[in-house]
Order: C-alpha cells, then structure tokens, then sequence
C-alpha cells in the first residue's frame, strides 16, 4: 500500500510538474525584452499635419542620435529617454511653430501595442514595446516610428549627426 501511495505521489508531482514547464513554455515571449521603439504621430491626415509629422520626426532624431549612441542596454536609453523629455518637447514644439503650427506636442516613455514591422531582414513581432511616444497636436493622424534602441533609426554619435533613411544599412551594421 505504502508503495501504492508514494508511486501516486511521484506520479502526481511529474504530471504538475509538466502542467508548470508547459504553461511557463506558452507563456508569450514579451516582444518588448531588447527594444525601445519611437512612435511619432500627427495631429491629423491631413496632408500639412502629415508633412510636418516628417519634419519633426527629422529634427528629434537628429536631437537624440547623440544620446542613443551612449546607451549600452534598453534600461539605459529608457533612463536617458525619460531625462531630456522637456528638451525633445521644445524640439518638436520649435519645429512645429517655425513651420506655422499652432498646436504642440507631448511625449512620454510607455509601453504600447505595435504591430509586425519589417526592418531590411530584421522583424519585429507584433507586441507590447516600450517606445518614446511623441504626439502631434490631437495625435490622432497616421504615425511614423522606428527603434531607438538599439540604434536602427540613429547613427553613432559623431559631430556631424545625420539622420540614415536606409534602414537596411543600419541594420546590416548592427545585427551584421
């Protein structure tokens, strides 16, 4: 009988065991684990608001692209990110002002829902990423973003900062 008892024992401790390794291998990988996105999205559709949308966008990455080239890990550039949010603000409020704008942005370091975003070869699957988010006025038009960290969307810190719209060369660079 004792047999029985510590046979049903160890039985019943391998099948919990296995229920507990396969719900800890269902569980969903956080998509978010190694990337902090950027996110800028215009105060409208309208053709003038989504032209701007691409101007600010211009003018942020070349005001961040010195601090993304210190960031050695995501905590790292979600700190730095999180201490200069004033600064990106008057960036983006200054371009939108000179262009004629009279709305002005906010920005914030949250997690959000992104969706399948192809980089040259990289992919990053739909899911929860924390990102900088930067909105336009209402913030309700179509949006443009990219991932600070690490740098697809940034050069390295070099006097003469430029912002690389071929994402492929970058990511060839990075992820080579």
């Amino acid at each position: 009988m004792k047999k029985f008892i510590a046979a049903g024992i160890i039985i019943a401790g391998l099948i919990i065991g296995v229920l507990c390794i396969g719900g800890m291998l269902n569980e969903p990988v956080r998509a978010e684990a190694d990337y902090l996105r950027i996110h800028v999205r215009a105060n409208s559709n309208e053709q003038l608001d989504q032209s701007v949308k691409y101007i600010v966008k211009d003018e942020v990455v070349k005001f961040i692209t010195p601090y993304a080239a210190q960031c050695v890990d995501k905590i790292t550039a979600i700190e730095l990110i999180e201490g200069i949010l004033p600064q990106i603000e008057e960036v983006c409020d200054k371009t939108l002002k000179e262009h004629g704008f009279d709305y002005t942005s906010r920005a914030a370091v949250r997690a959000e829902e992104f969706p399948t975003r192809v980089y040259g070869e990289l992919t990053l699957e739909a899911g929860l990423y924390d990102a900088l988010i930067i909105e336009l006025g209402t913030g309700t038009g179509d949006n443009w973003w990219c991932v600070i960290y690490p740098p697809l969307c940034f050069t390295s810190g070099t006097a003469d900062v430029e912002y690389r719209s071929a994402i492929y060369e970058i990511i060839k660079k990075w992820f080579g």
